[in-house]
């Protein structure tokens, strides 16, 4: 790197289940790395997305919504989330405008208060209220905590998501460029290719489906320029495993097909996905099965 005033470092997104955080990391990196839903507890793994430009380089943590943990794949979230505020130059704490600040919110919060670093509140989901709200909910969170800066934003169409990163990158210390400029994630592209099937599960099956499903890829070859993806989709009871099959096999076929698109998108190659369904009961509370899951502690 031969610019010796160019920055570089690593930032955490935190907040409450099904803020945005998601929708935002997307946006800054211009790319989907990150799954949507609009459940709560989408994200589980700490992603982590890159953004470039010339004069810097932010890696943004995007880290699963703090939330009360029922199993053991919730500690692994909650440890993956609150280990993310050790490790960065600089915390965003993301809220949602539409809901008033509550007990999640403080739980955060006094998380916040160990880490010494600047944080900023972001105001997401702007585009859902008016200019009059926006005052109201600063005032909310302003005695809070010491924050760096106050920004509304809207992750969806990208209102003062600039600002912020211009903003951002003047705290950030000098460095080098830890990735390619070409690079918009660490993760492997299992891991992507598995979030991606995980999310058009969740689309499709709505409320049948909770979040007791998780992707495993057996298989990635290529032949002929076109990816050969072989996965498998694990559900916890017979019951879930037939909803996820539809009729016929039609909701898979769906779930395939959607898949399929966002994968090709993101390698930029044909893909031919072929997809089982597995039955694996309680396999959220058995550490053996997280971990072939990928939900392991450093695995992030």
């Amino acid at each position: 790197m031969d610019n010796p005033n160019y920055r570089s470092g690593f930032v955490a997104i935190v907040g409450r289940p099904n803020v945005g955080k998601s929708t935002f990391l997307n946006r800054v990196v211009g790319q989907k790395i990150a799954i949507m839903s609009d459940k709560a507890q989408t994200t589980r793994n700490k992603i982590q997305g890159v953004y470039t430009t010339d004069e810097a380089q932010v890696v943004f943590i995007d880290t699963p919504g703090i939330h009360k943990p029922q199993n053991k794949l919730g500690d692994f979230m909650m440890d993956s989330a609150l280990s993310a505020l050790k490790e960065v130059d600089a915390v965003l704490f993301m809220v949602n405008a539409t809901e008033r600040r509550g007990a999640g919110d403080n739980f955060i919060i006094d998380r916040l208060k160990d880490v010494h670093k600047p944080i900023y509140l972001l105001i997401n989901k702007i585009d859902e209220i008016t200019p009059d709200d926006v005052m109201a909910i600063i005032e909310q969170y302003k005695n809070a905590l010491s924050f760096k800066e106050v920004f509304p934003i809207s992750a969806l169409q990208g209102n003062n998501v600039p600002e912020l990163l211009t903003s951002l990158i003047k705290e950030l210390p000098n460095g080098p460029q830890y990735y390619p400029k070409d690079q918009v994630t660490d993760h492997p592209e299992r891991f992507v290719i598995s979030e991606l099937i995980r999310e058009k599960v969740l689309q499709m099956t709505r409320q049948e489906i909770p979040h007791s499903t998780a992707v495993y890829i057996e298989s990635i070859k290529k032949q002929d320029e076109v990816l050969h993806i072989q996965a498998t989709i694990i559900v916890e009871r017979d019951g879930q495993k037939g909803i996820v099959i539809g009729k016929g096999g039609s909701m898979l076929k769906k779930i395939g097909t959607l898949a399929r698109k966002d994968i090709e998108n993101m390698m930029g190659n044909k893909v031919y996905l072929e997809l089982w369904v597995k039955v694996e009961a309680h396999w959220r509370d058995k550490a053996n099965l997280l971990n072939s899951y990928g939900y392991k502690k450093g695995n992030y």
